[in-house]
């Protein structure tokens, strides 16, 4: 079970020293200071955002599915959850989600995930994993392939099955919800605006997300 925690956000976007729209299927790397907040909106609803973050002081150490659950007990992420690194190092906190579930067991699709889930003429698809990969061949942040580790499904509803397995179901989101964080370290933060199509997780039409950043 999880609990719907609501909260809305007290930032005003006039105060964001960064507003971009970031376009359907593409990826994006930033740094995020220690006291800024981040925020990803859904401009059109039902898109899942794949987000994962790294230590900027140590880039080795990345966002860690397994800690950031069993600290919080929760297999889904809301207002309160404190995003950990796999050494339990505390990353960031999100403090305020219009939508109260957001996935961290489904993973990233992939060439290889795409041609075992759905069909293999669906392997030369654009999928979230070559996102990920492209946006690391173009930093100067010393993160790699090998640094790609199980990562958060923003705005992605992935029940768990009674028998203990996982449905990609529509997405629980709306036009204009969002998703708040405040980072209680310099990271950085990986995005793949998911390209899926094969399944309903963005409604089988990937669309734009808006990213703001406040100090």
């Amino acid at each position: 079970m999880y609990g719907l925690i609501e909260k809305k956000s007290t930032l005003k976007e006039a105060d964001a020293i960064y507003n971009e729209v970031l376009d359907a299927s593409l990826g994006w790397l930033h740094e995020v200071k220690k006291g800024q907040s981040l925020r990803i909106v859904d401009l059109e609803g039902n898109q899942a955002v794949d987000t994962t973050f790294y230590d900027a002081a140590d880039p080795g150490d990345h966002y860690g599915a397994i800690a950031t659950i069993v600290a919080q007990k929760n297999i889904y992420l809301t207002t309160g959850t404190v995003l950990r690194a796999e050494s339990g190092t505390p990353l960031l906190e999100i403090t305020a989600d219009m939508t109260g579930r957001h996935d961290t067991l489904g993973g990233a699709c992939s060439s290889q995930s795409n041609t075992v889930r759905y069909a293999r003429e669906k392997r030369y698809m654009h999928n979230c994993r070559d996102s990920f990969m492209l946006q690391l061949a173009d930093s100067a942040t010393g993160i790699r392939k090998r640094d790609l580790a199980p990562n958060i499904n923003f705005f992605m509803n992935v029940p768990v099955t009674p028998e203990g397995g996982l449905k990609f179901d529509d997405g629980v989101s709306a036009p204009g919800k969002y998703v708040e964080m405040k980072a209680l370290r310099d990271v950085y933060v990986l995005i793949s605006n998911c390209p899926q199509l094969n399944n309903p997780c963005n409604a089988y039409n990937p669309t734009p997300i808006r990213l703001l950043i406040w100090d």
